[in-house]
């Protein structure tokens, strides 16, 4: 399962032009229930300051 987030997350930043770490944390707030407006203000330090477009 890990692996297939590793996977997901490198080829979803490849695509919003952010490191995989990055959507690897994006995917997990998200997956926890998160909003995206929620994640884009309160949350750029775990995510390395994706913003609300690259969230969505």
């Amino acid at each position: 399962m890990a692996s297939d987030i590793k996977r997901i997350a490198t080829i979803i930043a490849a695509e919003i032009g952010a490191r995989p770490e990055q959507a690897a944390a994006a995917i997990g707030l998200l997956d926890d229930g998160a909003t995206v407006p929620f994640v884009a203000r309160y949350r750029k330090e775990v995510t390395g300051g994706l913003d609300d477009t690259q969230l969505r």
